[in-house]
């Protein structure tokens, strides 16, 4: 058949098969016409594909959107909206976003939303809960995989660490994540969620000189956005209670 003949000259050319289903969908007043037409539609393929693919490698463990998301409780620094934070526009600028506030209070949801709208704008993103990715690094080091681990790293436009400090680390992980958030600085933007507020970082990564120098790398280029508001599981709990 045709479409077999048209759909060997697709693989051999490295095309994707929807070249092959769009070729009698196509209404076109000229060769040239239908050809643009077609090479349209394939692009338009390629980039949807590419975009579910940086979703899919993200790594983030739900899918959350903007959708009805509320800021009404998350104080935003002069110069950054919602908006902005849709547009993704502090990746464009290589900034960090620090997003701080209590348990449940909505830092994961909003940092989700955004590496989710990342990926279709065509950002490479990478999504960890913290402590996760310390015990890779660990693992990749005991492994002599750690060059090889440290390189995919550096390949994501956007770093979410989640949960940040909410597990206590020895040394050499705290060490192993200093050098992950240095590679970042000024080259890809970090979005980091914590409930611990920069006083009581040294508490967790143990050495005062080496929390200093991460602090002033996160926050050098940042954004830091408070959440105020009560928990989310809080305010369900005394819903059910007056219910």
């Amino acid at each position: 058949m045709l479409k077999d003949e048209i759909a060997a000259c697709c693989k051999a050319l490295k095309l994707s098969r929807n070249l092959v289903e769009n070729c009698d969908k196509i209404e076109a007043q000229s060769h040239e016409e239908y050809l643009l037409k077609l090479l349209r539609l394939e692009l338009e393929h390629r980039d949807a594909s590419r975009k579910d693919r940086l979703l899919k490698n993200a790594g983030s463990y739900t899918i959350k959107t903007f959708a009805g998301y509320i800021f009404d409780e998350i104080k935003l620094p002069q110069g950054l909206t919602p908006q902005d934070l849709k547009d993704c526009k502090f990746l464009e600028e290589k900034k960090n976003l620090i997003l701080y506030g209590n348990v449940g209070t909505g830092k994961t949801h909003l940092a989700t939303a955004i590496g989710v709208e990342a990926c279709k704008k065509g950002f490479n993103v990478k999504f960890f809960r913290t402590a996760a990715l310390v015990n890779r690094l660990v693992e990749a080091r005991k492994g002599g995989e750690l060059s090889g681990l440290l390189k995919q790293l550096s390949k994501p436009d956007l770093l979410i660490c989640d949960e940040w400090g909410y597990v206590p680390l020895d040394r050499e992980g705290a060490q192993l994540l200093f050098q992950v958030i240095s590679d970042c600085y000024e080259r890809r933007s970090v979005v980091i969620t914590t409930n611990l507020e920069f006083s009581r970082w040294a508490s967790i990564f143990y050495d005062e000189q080496m929390t200093a120098a991460m602090i002033d790398r996160l926050i050098h280029h940042s954004y830091l956005l408070i959440f105020d508001g009560q928990s989310y599981w809080m305010r369900q709990s005394l819903m059910r209670q007056l219910s």
